[in-house]
């Protein structure tokens, strides 16, 4: 069937993790996404994270910039000239959606603001994503997933108890903003479809972290309490965190009073069926000696043991996986979760959802920089002449 996106044009002034992820996936579901990049060396992520020997033994992009940029034609502008302004706004007036991650200012500077554009393309969604929104006191401090981990609170609740603030491994702020940017952009086509008008959507790295702590603050707005760093523990029921056992270590969850009944019988009676553990509200009163108990009993026994011993139960549990055992599990791939690129049959993570009439695809690999220029231009009805014009003037690359 066709994609669901097809025929909807994105162009992504976006760069790093959020904004690129956002625009994969819209591409993903069918949309034709051109990622405009700066001539000078491109989207930041092409180097991100990866050592010149590492990029020469694995070949360029970085793993970073391969993992959200599928699905994407590149263009290079240099927007610090006109003409390279000039060829981005014809780009963005045939678009139905523009995405940025610039400061605030600075598409209107450029003249690529949504007020410079909206009014010549009403049906256009145009997205900014900013590090703390557009206004506000902070609306021009530079930012990313790192200092809203911090700014949110997230880092004071992360890592072991005593110990000092940690960071989530993932830059989970980033790819959740990703997916708050698409449902704003799906949102506004929806809207366009209704009224035939489109919008300015924003988001930005605060408001996604504020929704990873939602429940953390309406806990503080509600009794004062501030939760500080238990490991690999939860607040709000015990068991509910990582166990030992003699060969890794698995993760145990049983909230209710029924679960816990399930796990005591399955993992040890003896040891665990005490009458002062029978509850959910003692089971947080006695939080050490719960977690004392399960885990004599863990450490004696594998962790793929523990697992199907748990499973069959119907307990909450899942092995402790690093990332080559995470990778290779074959559940991922049994839900869709992993694409392959059918001339070179590497593999990358899939969109993060499927649409079972329609499902997201991969249909062309990351752009090499400026790959696609020519081409992009010549679509918005540049001639050859004027194509040659445009590199002569340093607009393009």
């Amino acid at each position: 069937m066709t994609a669901v996106l097809e025929g909807i044009r994105v162009v992504d002034f976006s760069r790093i993790f959020a904004g690129p992820d956002s625009t994969q996936i819209l591409g993903d579901l069918g949309a034709d996404v051109v990622k405009v990049e700066d001539p000078d060396g491109g989207d930041d992520c092409r180097y991100l994270g990866a050592t010149k020997a590492e990029l020469e033994r694995i070949g360029a992009p970085s793993p970073s910039f391969r993992s959200f940029n599928r699905n994407k034609r590149s263009i290079a502008l240099d927007l610090s000239t006109e003409a390279g302004r000039k060829a981005a706004r014809r780009l963005a007036l045939g678009a139905d959606v523009v995405v940025n991650n610039f400061r605030p200012g600075t598409m209107e500077r450029w003249g690529l603001g949504y007020e410079h554009l909206g009014t010549d393309n009403p049906r256009l969604v145009y997205c900014d994503f900013h590090a703390y929104g557009p206004v506000g006191p902070l609306a021009q401090v530079g930012a990313n997933d790192l200092a809203l981990q911090a700014h949110s609170g997230l880092m004071s609740i992360t890592g072991e108890e005593g110990g000092p603030p940690a960071r989530a491994g993932s830059a989970i702020v980033d790819l959740h903003a990703s997916l708050a940017i698409v449902s704003g952009v799906l949102a506004a086509l929806f809207h366009r479809e209704r009224t035939g008008r489109g919008q300015r959507v924003d988001t930005s790295l605060l408001l996604s972290s504020a929704h990873l702590m939602s429940y953390f603050y309406q806990d503080y707005w509600l009794s004062g309490n501030q939760h500080r760093r238990m490991g690999t523990a939860n607040h709000l029921s015990v068991p509910n965190q990582a166990f030992p056992t003699h060969d890794g270590y698995v993760v145990i969850i049983a909230p209710s009073d029924e679960m816990w009944r399930r796990l005591v019988d399955a993992l040890s009676p003896q040891v665990l069926g005490v009458p002062e553990f029978a509850t959910a509200s003692e089971r947080l009163r006695l939080r050490k000696e719960v977690v004392e108990a399960i885990s004599s009993v863990t450490r004696t026994m594998g962790k793929h043991d523990i697992h199907a011993l748990l499973s069959a139960a119907k307990v909450n549990v899942s092995v402790v996986h690093d990332i080559g055992e995470a990778t290779q599990h074959p559940q991922l791939e049994a839900v869709g979760g992993i694409f392959r690129d059918q001339d070179s049959g590497a593999r990358y993570v899939g969109t993060p959802f499927r649409l079972h009439e329609t499902p997201g695809r991969m249909t062309r690999s990351y752009p090499a920089l400026g790959e696609h220029t020519d081409e992009i231009l010549a679509q918005a009805g540049y001639s050859m002449a004027e194509i040659a014009e445009l590199r002569k003037a340093g607009g393009a690359a």
